[in-house]
């Protein structure tokens, strides 16, 4: 099996030969995306597809007409396609793996014959964790995706729910893509962006830029939201600039307000700092994990 470095992508600057991976954590995000995705590529003159699982067709449409897109006209000329799991991946009854990317590259074909500048695509693959024959190949389908997508005029948008796959399951799985769709971020300013992201399978905070007594609010707003996710916390600090006192104190509180033995994985913080929260003693926090980035020599 393949396995990518993969990077994130907001979903406003997904093109032409991109698979993505959308791990997502709630109905909102969900939403925000796939219609995001749908009607940018509508809009771009491509043919759509969307294969619906635990939502109806009628409700994925819905999304559409509610942010202003009619899907009417688009549906009655063939430009868009919106049905479920079942008429898509199962349309053999087991999931046939190359079966399916071999009918995704005759829409790809059909799409550009028909004229349109491109081809889209997007699914919920909740479907895989049914008791259905051939979902053992779903990575090796995820894989032969990327293969085929890669360089041509078409994209795709995989859409897993981080409530419903173990953490295992969605590291597994994001490695099989190219890259993964940023979700929106927590906050974002001149300084300061912090977005949710997946680290190891498991929902993370990425910290990007400074964080001082203007943004200490934000970063402890932004562990307010992680608090409620299930299992460790982690804030990814590779691409941290700066961090004073007031905001690692804000760690340090967040911390100390987990309970059992859930643990906040403060990762990739430059050595420096490190050394910073052991002297002020922050450290010693028990659910306060934090590991330093590599130097290398």
């Amino acid at each position: 099996m393949i396995t990518y470095e993969g990077t994130d992508r907001r979903v406003q600057d997904i093109d032409h030969g991109d698979h993505l991976c959308l791990a997502f954590t709630d109905d909102a995000e969900q939403r925000r995306v796939v219609t995001a995705y749908l009607t940018s590529g509508l809009h771009r003159g491509e043919r759509v597809m969307h294969f619906a699982d635990r939502l109806t067709p009628q409700e994925v449409l819905a999304w559409l007409t509610v942010s202003g897109t009619d899907p009417r006209p688009a549906l009655e000329k063939g430009q868009l396609v919106v049905t479920t799991a079942d008429d898509s991946y199962l349309a053999a009854g087991p999931f046939d793996a190359d079966g399916m990317v071999a009918a995704l590259q005759q829409e790809v074909r059909k799409s550009l014959a028909a004229g349109y500048t491109g081809f889209r695509v997007s699914g919920e693959m909740g479907w895989a964790l049914r008791q259905v024959s051939g979902a053992d190949r779903l990575a090796d389908y995820e894989t032969k995706v990327s293969q085929v997508f890669a360089g041509q005029r078409a994209s795709a948008v995989c859409q897993y729910d981080a409530r419903r796959f173990t953490p295992d399951q969605l590291d597994h799985l994001h490695g099989c893509h190219p890259g993964a769709v940023e979700p929106e971020p927590l906050y974002h300013d001149s300084t300061l962006r912090i977005v949710p992201s997946f680290r190891g399978g498991r929902c993370s905070l990425r910290v990007v830029g400074s964080v001082d007594h203007r943004t200490t609010g934000a970063l402890a707003d932004a562990l307010e939201t992680a608090l409620a996710w299930p299992g460790d916390i982690q804030v990814d600090m590779q691409a941290l600039e700066f961090i004073d006192l007031s905001g690692v104190r804000v760690l340090a509180r967040a911390a100390a307000r987990l309970e059992g033995d859930r643990r906040l994985h403060v990762v990739e913080l430059a050595p420096l700092l490190c050394q910073v929260i052991g002297m002020v003693g922050f450290d010693e926090t028990p659910a306060l994990v934090v590991t330093a980035q590599e130097v290398l020599a």
